[in-house]
């Protein structure tokens, strides 16, 4: 049984041709299944620890408990700054930023320290301005394209159905007109992406995303990675039956985002595929290889 996502990437001519080994699924309904519902939702959490908030308070909306103490908007605030701040800048060769002040607090101040001032009308003029998060756009500017990395899905309608779906950040804020000048210039890639999660923490800084309880009993929940959805059954206050769908479900599915975006990464340009599988961003521990054909 392994835990870790297989990624082999092979050049082929200009391109990559990519080979993806999913990790084996954790057996829930082994582990789950018969528990009474409270210490479901609390186990949940602890099984799988990224986004545990966003999991605990799926599983609760499902079973009809009530909400958590910890909501998920911290979880996702905290998440997307460390990208923005530690991560990505080190794979681009930036230096790291300080988190800002009182981050948790949200608010305008948190807005502020995005953009550096208000948010803008026009992407390029920001990126060009060296002001807040820009020059991590900048960089990600000069190392990738248009058409380079990208992955055009459909908008993620069916949280529950095992098919490539557009499930991120970026797809939650696809609409807004940063975004749509990202996609115009560069298409769906990693400075898409990128944006995504800034637009998502600029949303998140005035107000948390509310949870959706559908009424085939389905919960969805917004996340760092992009929705969770959850569906429950319990007889007995013993949970019966449950299925958990994720954004990684999404990522990994044939031709979903992991595939597509690396497929479309020229073969010149394979030392960037950690960079594109981070900004992806699997919840699983990640093996990827680079192999010359013999």
């Amino acid at each position: 049984m392994s835990a870790e996502l297989g990624i082999l990437l092979r050049p082929e001519g200009l391109r990559l041709t990519v080979e993806i080994t999913p990790p084996d699924p954790m057996p829930l309904a082994r582990m789950l299944l018969g528990r009474p519902t409270v210490e479901v939702a609390e186990l949940l959490p602890r099984l799988f620890n990224l986004c545990g908030a966003a999991q605990g308070q799926a599983a609760r909306l499902a079973l009809g408990l009530p909400a958590p103490a910890l909501p998920a908007q911290h979880e996702i605030l905290r998440d997307h700054l460390a990208k923005l701040c530690l991560i990505w800048p080190k794979h681009l060769g930036l230096p790291p930023r300080p988190l800002p002040a009182a981050w948790a607090e949200g608010g305008v101040a948190l807005q502020d320290w995005l953009w550096g001032g208000a948010l803008p009308e026009r992407l390029t003029t920001f990126i060009a301005s060296g002001a807040g998060v820009a020059p991590l756009l900048a960089e990600l500017a000069k190392h990738f394209s248009p058409g380079e990395a990208v992955a055009d899905l459909p908008a993620l309608t069916n949280p529950m159905a095992l098919t490539a779906q557009e499930n991120s950040p970026a797809g939650r804020v696809a609409e807004a007109a940063l975004m749509t000048q990202a996609e115009a210039l560069w298409g769906r890639g990693p400075l898409w992406r990128a944006l995504g999660r800034m637009i998502d923490l600029h949303r998140l800084a005035a107000a948390p995303y509310p949870p959706e309880l559908r009424p085939d009993g389905t919960a969805v929940v917004a996340a760092a990675r992009g929705a969770y959805a959850l569906s429950a059954h319990a007889e007995a206050g013993r949970v019966t039956a449950l299925t958990r769908v994720t954004p990684t479900d999404h990522l990994l599915a044939p031709g979903g985002a992991l595939e597509l975006s690396l497929a479309t990464l020229p073969a010149e340009k394979a030392d960037l595929a950690a960079l594109v599988v981070d900004i992806l961003d699997p919840c699983v521990p990640v093996a990827l290889e680079v192999r010359a054909n013999a």
